[in-house]
């Protein structure tokens, strides 16, 4: 290459603007539907080159290889594989509501079977396509040259069907998708002259008439709400379930017969995942699943044990199977190349448009060939009108079509066409019938003359061809809707309803095991006590998280990476309570080198305006709520965060609130709520607590009114402090002390804040032992003290998650007559405190149970405890 021919360019200019074109590509030409004909240009040029090689619906069948190889030669230069794949699909009937090509041979099945090779199968155009090329010769619509200027391809069809909310469209671009349900061409049609006859039509009345999407595999839609939301909005969640019915079998027995499957749901793997269902016992009652499809229609039969609830089984497997599925839909297409998001009025507008400028346009082109033919008449009958001067100029002409030609254009005024018209007449024509037949062809291009410019005068003329166009469609294409709709109602049964709201205690470990149980596996002991197991963990595996939910909560899961994810409460595995529970990353989305560092409990009525979080370098977010409505399973960015920092807490607050930060070296700091603006999801946070060397924030908390402080130190230490000793400072202050730690106590492990409805205390250490005391029964102590003894840790042990339960208090039961509680004695006839195996153990007792430890050098004092035993181990 010569020196000169050498550009210098930026590298990112230069990657920059090729992504853009390519993006641009793959948007525009590839993967996003034209809302017009609703085609990509891959489908549409199947069609187009099956149109030119005469294999319209009257025509015979022909190899599918012969079509893929005209559309690979003239209009796609691209893979063979592309062409035939989107070939096979529209001639699926379980994917295209109203299938565009007609297939002879294998085209695959709805259990996801391959189609056979392109050269044992053969196609042609449905009837139904032909009404996408209709007229399309009559210059209705734009061409454009081919990848090689060899050919002409159509920008678009002239698509007399409403095709894009007929059969819908999926596709994915560059940072955008589509996914677009199909409908009934009747209700479709209808809509569209209702919105002819009334522009000013809602989409609440359109909706009316265009009821919602109808799948080629039928299902039943439940509820109208996301059919609402994607109607208005061009967004929305419809909820699709399988069509069954019950049926008893010879011995008795009920069975669940499934006629309908929702849109897209692969049947032979449906059927794979409720036979593996049945046998893991995760869904109870399931004795057989089978396929008894067959070319009548399908049909899979669940046989069910003999005590089994069908209800419940139906649930389970709406619940856990493919069964009941979402279609999001996301209605986006192409206008005028750009791409939109639209609403259902818009997408039947751009439909109208386009009709009105093909019509028009046919129109116009109707209206040339009309008045061409209508010259030509005239002058046949100038001809007729003289005859015998037409016959002696054309016999004394030394040649027909030059010195004829000009002797008639002289003699009569007649144009260039008219003359050569005569010249070219048969004498069969001069016959005075034929003379007749010519005069009323006149009169009737006259009049079509005439009808053309009415039309192109008068929009409304353009619109009743629309509308008979409509009417005709539905009497050749039109049948009834596959899909049902039910109404949701308050008696609607859901999944949820299975499972009663009760409280539980929810416990994550550091290696991710999580589990949820009742609070009550946990009975009352009296501060100072050793604890029961409340999970068996590995040895390099420890306790980290301890959440006092109810079972229809929602559980936000938030990482040190500041990312979140959510789950349901009851969604969480119910196990024992010495089980570990199942692994995190087989419910969300969350990466191996992630840690749940804070769970946040939504109740569904819940009344928070912001999410608060905070990081261990000391910063704090404030941000809406509502934009944690809604998290996918792969999660959602909840705080962008330095790399050397970590989110360690979040709370769900009101602006009125005051946030508490509590660092691992005693220090505490109190603000309001509203000191801190309101920043987005996405963004980083502000300066919450200016922290010490080598010290981080442990704690992040709301005040009440009335209520303490509880902070509990690594080796058990604990106290509670009336948070008006907490005064109110600006953000990003140092704060005050609100606890003397020391090599005693530990740091400060956790610290929650505490009121008088908090009933029992839960405190879990890193080796999983649990103890569940009244709050009340802990001191109240000033900020600058170390506490007194919580619970006793073992060597190597240490706290590192606290909760409280709102059920009955501890302190209200009767000292030897608590609920569930049963106190062993040892042989002296003081309480004893048990091993793990439930033996008693000799403890020494405490002339005072709740003895301030403020000496950095005393001994420890030992505490007497009302140890408890476990139902299972009784």
């Amino acid at each position: 290459m010569e020196p000169g021919n050498v550009k210098p360019v930026n590298i990112v200019t230069e990657m920059t603007g090729a992504y853009l074109d390519y993006s641009m590509s793959v948007i525009v030409s590839r993967a996003l539907p034209d809302v017009r004909d609703g085609l990509k240009p891959v489908h549409r040029r199947v069609l187009y080159a099956m149109d030119q090689m005469g294999l319209q619906s009257t025509k015979t069948f022909r190899k599918c290889a012969g079509t893929v190889g005209e559309v690979l030669k003239s209009y796609h230069p691209h893979g063979d594989a592309s062409v035939y794949d989107a070939l096979v699909r529209m001639a699926q009937p379980w994917s295209m509501r109203y299938p565009l090509v007609l297939g002879q041979g294998n085209f695959g099945s709805q259990d996801d079977d391959p189609p056979a090779a392109m050269r044992y199968t053969e196609a042609k155009m449905a009837a139904i396509a032909d009404e996408l090329l209709s007229d399309i010769e009559k210059d209705t619509v734009d061409f454009r040259p081919n990848y090689d200027n060899q050919a002409m391809e159509p920008v678009v069809f002239p698509a007399r069907l409403p095709n894009l909310l007929l059969n819908g469209s999926t596709g994915i671009a560059v940072g955008m998708a589509t996914n677009i349900p199909p409908h009934n061409l009747n209700e479709v049609c209808d809509g569209i002259m209702y919105l002819i006859d009334n522009p000013e039509a809602t989409t609440e009345e359109l909706s009316r008439i265009i009821r919602g999407p109808d799948f080629p595999t039928g299902g039943i839609i439940k509820g109208r709400e996301g059919i609402r939301n994607m109607y208005a909005n061009g967004r929305g969640r419809v909820v699709v379930r399988a069509k069954t019915q019950a049926e008893e079998t010879e011995r008795g027995r009920i069975s669940i017969i499934v006629t309908e499957l929702p849109y897209q749901v692969n049947k032979a793997d449906l059927v794979k995942k409720i036979a593996e269902l049945a046998r893991d016992k995760k869904i109870d009652g399931i004795s057989e699943v089978r396929d008894e499809s067959d070319r009548q229609g399908m049909r899979m039969v669940i046989d069910l044990k003999r005590d089994s609830n069908m209800e419940s089984v139906l649930n389970s497997l709406y619940k856990y199977t493919a069964m009941q599925t979402a279609f999001n839909a996301n209605m986006l297409a192409l206008v005028d190349q750009q791409p939109q998001t639209l609403a259902l009025k818009k997408f039947l507008y751009h439909y109208i448009r386009h009709r009105e400028v093909v019509l028009t346009r046919r129109t116009r082109f109707e209206l040339a060939k009309a008045r061409a033919r209508a010259h030509i008449l005239e002058g046949l009958k100038i001809a007729l009108d003289n005859l015998d001067a037409v016959i002696s100029i054309i016999r004394t002409s030394r040649s027909a079509y030059e010195d004829g030609l000009t002797k008639l254009r002289e003699q009569f005024g007649l144009s260039d066409e008219q003359g050569r018209a005569i010249l070219d007449m048969r004498l069969a024509r001069l016959a005075s019938m034929e003379r007749q037949k010519i005069e009323e062809e006149l009169a009737e291009v006259l009049k079509r003359i005439d009808y053309y410019n009415m039309l192109l005068s008068d929009i409304q003329e353009i619109r009743k061809l629309i509308t008979a166009d409509l009417k005709e469609l539905k009497e050749k294409y039109g049948n009834p809707r596959r899909t049902e709709i039910e109404e949701a109602e308050i008696g609607d049964f859901k999944y949820e309803d299975l499972i009663p709201n009760e409280e539980a205690v929810v416990t994550l470990t550091a290696k991710g095991y999580i589990k949820r149980l009742p609070s009550n596996t946990y009975r009352a002991q009296r501060r100072g006590g050793r604890g029961v197991t409340g999970m068996a963990t590995r040895e390099d595996d420890t306790v980290r998280h301890l959440l006092v939910t109810h079972t229809h909560d929602n559980l936000l899961f938030f990482t040190d990476r500041g990312r979140v994810f959510q789950l349901k409460t009851y969604e969480l595995p119910d196990v024992s309570r010495t089980a570990k529970g199942e692994h995190l990353i087989n419910m969300i989305a969350i990466e191996q080198r992630e840690r749940i560092t804070a769970i946040v409990s939504v109740p569904k009525d819940a009344i928070g305006d912001v999410l608060i979080v905070a990081t261990k370098k000391g910063e704090v977010k404030k941000t809406r709520m509502s934009e944690f409505e809604v998290v996918r399973r792969q999660g959602l960015i909840a705080m962008n965060l330095e790399d050397d920092d970590e989110l360690i807490g979040a709370k769900m607050a009101n602006n009125k609130d005051d946030v508490l930060l509590i660092s691992a070296k005693g220090q505490a700091i109190r603000f309001c709520v509203d000191d801190l603006r309101l920043a987005s999801r996405t963004s980083g946070g502000v300066r919450g607590l200016r922290l010490n060397d080598n010290d981080t924030v442990v704690s992040l908390n709301l005040v009440k009114a009335d209520s303490h402080l509880l902070i509990v130190t690594e080796y058990g230490y604990g106290k509670r402090t009336p948070v008006e000793e907490y005064p109110r400072h600006n953000r990003g202050g140092s704060g005050v002390i609100t606890s003397r730690v020391s090599d005693k106590t530990g740091s400060v492990a956790t610290a929650r804040v505490v009121t008088d409805e908090d009933s029992d205390l839960m405190i879990i250490s890193a080796s999983g032992v649990v103890i569940r005391t009244d709050v009340n029964a802990i001191k109240v102590s000033g900020r600058a003290t170390q506490g007194v003894i919580l619970m006793q840790v073992s060597k190597n042990d240490a706290i590192v998650a606290v909760a409280t339960t709102n059920g009955k208090k501890s302190s209200e039961l009767e000292d030897d007559e608590e609920e569930g509680v049963e106190i062993i004695l040892d042989e002296a006839g003081m309480p004893a405190v048990l091993d793990e195996t439930g033996a008693p153990v000799a403890v020494a007792v405490s002339s005072d149970s709740n003895e301030e430890v403020d000496d950095e050098d005393g001994e420890s004092p030992v505490i007497a405890s009302e140890e408890v035993v476990p139902e299972d181990q009784e």
